[in-house]
């Protein structure tokens, strides 16, 4: 499992709040700071794993929201 090197940063201020369209952008930034397909499907398993407000919680543990 590759980690990106740095936390990535990802604009979801003024965005679709739609859970999917979060877990979307989050997956792009990911990608585009180099993780691997195994990170992100980490990331998603835990933001899929309870509510809402754990979606945005394991987001932001994942990259740096703006």
């Amino acid at each position: 499992m590759k980690a990106p090197e740095k936390k990535p940063i990802c604009k979801l201020v003024g965005k679709d709040g739609n859970a999917f369209s979060i877990m979307g952008n989050v997956q792009a930034s990911l990608k585009k700071a180099g993780a691997d397909r195994e990170y992100i499907d980490q990331y998603l398993q835990e933001a899929m794993s309870s509510d809402y407000d754990n979606l945005l919680a394991v987001s932001m543990n994942y990259v740096n929201v703006r």
